[in-house]
């Protein structure tokens, strides 16, 4: 008796927690017919399963009622889209980025799913250029879904989202390259192509360096605007410190903010940087710096220096490799003057990135620092060669002397078997 009431007890235990294990799992999995309409319908209002299935949103355990409102338990539309069930349907503008707003603007509720995700998208999206024109009326600006997408949202993390690094320039010109949508505001629609002809789009897509800049990198993302001509340097400057340090002291720093002119971009170009060029800077009619200095200023001796400083480094590091490759090419040993060069290959980039100093004096400093190298490789290269010449010499002189005794002791072999045999 008392084991069957164990059995019994046990059994009715595992009933109740069969039933809480069931009850949680139906809890979990919500009741949804707005799917079931939708993906039997056509044109924009289908909502394929697997679409949405791939959504972060779903992921995360929401439904549709969670952005769109109605009641997703009644299979009646009239009943599922009630307005008094706070249905809401597919807002625009304002409205669709307000429903949105509604759980990423709310730091408690997004703590339960992404507590290190931002919660102020809306409030910097009114800053932007797109959020300020859609509060004019404008409902051609893109929205939270113009660049999200809307039932195959995915993370920012997802290669195949469409805000992925390597994604963003598609999303921009999407619309950005739209001569249509674009018209109205006088903007061009030339971006796209002229990014994916430059040094930034070649380390993206090329060589695979996701830090590389994208359209949002410099424009922002939410809060998305041009930047205006004295913030450039900054934009810039937050990859290339370097650059923009030595520019921010420079004399040509005060001169372009008087100009009203955009520091890096008046030099580089903006969309479609390419790699820079020592063309770039000297005299020459086709350089930059002729553009604005003419013969007799001070700015005008400054790049006419800097550009024969660099081009003497140049030289004389690619003869210093010419005279050392020869000299490795006959077998001499000068690994380290070869590994010597890297460090004056280095002051030619430092000496390179000086001249956004504009100031010919502290170029020289790398440019003399690298000459010393290249001369003493030069040096070792020439010995290695007068060894080589040497060694050959000393060589040929050995096989005569060596001929000569061969031919010698021939001789006297003869001589000696002539006298054997009586001769």
């Amino acid at each position: 008796m008392q084991t069957f009431l164990k059995f019994l007890r046990g059994f009715t235990e595992g009933v109740v927690l069969l039933g809480l294990l069931f009850g949680t799992l139906g809890a979990q999995e919500k009741p949804n017919t707005c799917l079931e309409c939708h993906s039997m319908l056509e044109g924009s209002l289908q909502i394929p399963p697997q679409k949405w299935n791939a959504d972060i949103h779903k992921t995360k355990g929401l439904g549709c009622a969670d952005c769109h409102g109605g009641d997703p338990t009644q299979m009646d539309d009239q009943k599922a889209m009630n307005r008094a069930k706070g249905f809401v349907g597919a807002p625009q503008g304002a409205a669709l980025v307000q429903m949105c707003g509604k759980c990423h603007s709310d730091a408690a509720f997004m703590k339960k799913y992404n507590p290190s995700l931002r919660v102020d998208q809306v409030s910097e999206y009114f800053t932007s250029v797109h959020g300020k024109r859609l509060k004019t009326g404008d409902q051609n600006v893109a929205t939270c879904i113009s660049c999200h997408g809307v039932h195959e949202i995915r993370p920012v993390s997802d290669p195949r989202a469409r805000v992925y690094p390597t994604n963003v320039a598609d999303t921009c010109g999407a619309c950005h390259s739209n001569d249509k949508l674009m018209a109205p505001y006088k903007i061009k629609t030339h971006q796209k192509e002229e990014y994916q002809l430059s040094v930034h789009y070649e380390a993206l897509m090329k060589k695979g360096d996701l830090s590389a800049p994208t359209c949002n990198s410099c424009h922002g993302n939410h809060g998305a605007a041009p930047p205006g001509v004295g913030s450039v340097t900054n934009v810039c400057g937050q990859c290339h410190s370097v650059f923009a340090d030595l520019f921010n002291k420079s004399p040509h720093k005060a001169a372009f903010n008087q100009m009203g002119l955009p520091a890096c971009v008046y030099c580089h170009g903006n969309h479609g940087i390419k790699h820079p060029e020592d063309t770039l800077l000297g005299v020459d009619d086709k350089t930059l710096c002729s553009q604005c200095h003419t013969s007799g200023d001070p700015g005008f001796q400054q790049a006419q220096t800097m550009r024969q400083a660099i081009d003497q480094l140049k030289n004389s590091i690619a003869s210093s490799e010419a005279v050392l490759s020869e000299a490795e090419h006959k077998g001499m040993e000068v690994s380290q003057p070869v590994y010597d060069l890297i460090e004056a290959r280095q002051d030619l980039t430092k000496a390179r990135t000086q001249v956004h100093a504009f100031n010919a004096a502290s170029l020289q400093v790398f440019v003399q620092a690298g000459l010393n190298i290249t001369h003493r490789a030069t040096e070792k290269g020439h010995q290695a060669l007068a060894e080589y010449q040497f060694r050959r010499k000393g060589l040929a002189i050995s096989l005569v002397v060596i001929l000569i005794v061969i031919v010698g002791l021939y001789f006297k072999i003869r001589q000696v078997d002539r006298r054997s045999n009586g001769e």
